[in-house]
């Protein structure tokens, strides 16, 4: 357990001391799914602790390719207080880790893992690897909009958040194959003093984000929707008990195979890691 825990430093400092675009890929030593790691049960733990989730940097915003053979999340250098999007690939079922480049937005990756949304802007998978930064247009790109996290559906639609106006949430629908102009959420999904980060399910069923407000566990808290059959959005439920403590869970994200929620906690001492859940729990709120 030592040795293996070594690994993880060794491998996890040549990532970070590597954070340049383009970095060498360090080899982690790890095989299987999820990172070689043991699936978690009722109980939410640290993911990858010691690898992903380090003890000194922040890391939030995890997504996986639908493969499950690729995942990126974001990390905040404690030495620098610089944001790097990462990555870890699996290749010839062994896990390799680098740098991507400078965080732009927070990294969430769509159900088909062909475009990576950063917040207004977005990569898409190219032959090789990646595109250059794209924006996703004038409907998005407004300099008077502050889009942290957008999400997609299989269907194209998203879910995206704005915190220069009041951290609201709003919905975008592609209509006979047209890209529908964003609006704000209803209001029982936009109240209280803090609504950020979405997350929408693959086929449209329910979204996902962190909010603060009344009857809450203490800090932000998780809440959860679901989609009604004419179109309508449920009332906010809060997660519970089982990822929401008194401190910040925020960043909520399924799975590719709907087997594990993810989302980030940050304690009072500003320490930030990736969770994960087995995503049984998720069912007992839905109507």
């Amino acid at each position: 357990m030592i040795k293996t825990m070594n690994c993880f430093l060794i491998a996890t400092s040549a990532i970070i001391a590597s954070s340049s675009v383009g970095a060498k890929e360090v080899a982690t030593g790890l095989h299987g799914p999820y990172l070689g790691q043991t699936p978690p049960g009722k109980t939410a733990i640290v993911f990858a602790p010691g690898l992903l989730s380090t003890p000194k940097d922040r890391e939030y915003t995890i997504s996986f390719t639908p493969d499950l053979k690729e995942l990126y999340f974001t990390r905040m250098d404690a030495n620098t207080n610089k944001w790097w999007t990462m990555t870890y690939k699996q290749k010839n079922n062994l896990w390799y880790g680098s740098t991507v480049a400078p965080r732009v937005g927070r990294p969430t990756l769509s159900p088909d893992g062909n475009t990576l949304h950063l917040g207004k802007k977005y990569i898409s998978r190219t032959d090789s690897d990646w595109s250059q930064v794209k924006s996703l247009g004038p409907m998005f790109d407004n300099k008077d909009w502050g889009i942290m996290r957008l999400s997609s559906s299989s269907s194209g639609t998203y879910i995206l958040d704005d915190y220069k106006n009041g951290d609201l949430l709003r919905i975008s629908e592609v209509k006979n194959g047209v890209r529908q102009t964003p609006k704000p959420l209803p209001a029982h999904i936009n109240t209280g003093k803090w609504n950020a980060h979405p997350f929408i399910a693959r086929d449209d069923s329910y979204i996902i984000w962190d909010g603060e407000r009344a009857g809450g566990f203490g800090d932000t808290d998780l809440y959860i929707s679901f989609r009604k059959s004419g179109g309508s959005w449920g009332k906010a439920l809060n997660l519970g008990p089982t990822v929401n403590t008194a401190a910040s869970e925020t960043g909520g994200y399924m799975s590719p195979d709907g087997k594990y929620f993810f989302f980030n906690r940050t304690t009072s001492m500003g320490n930030g890691d990736i969770y994960w859940v087995d995503s049984e729990f998720i069912e007992t709120f839905r109507p």
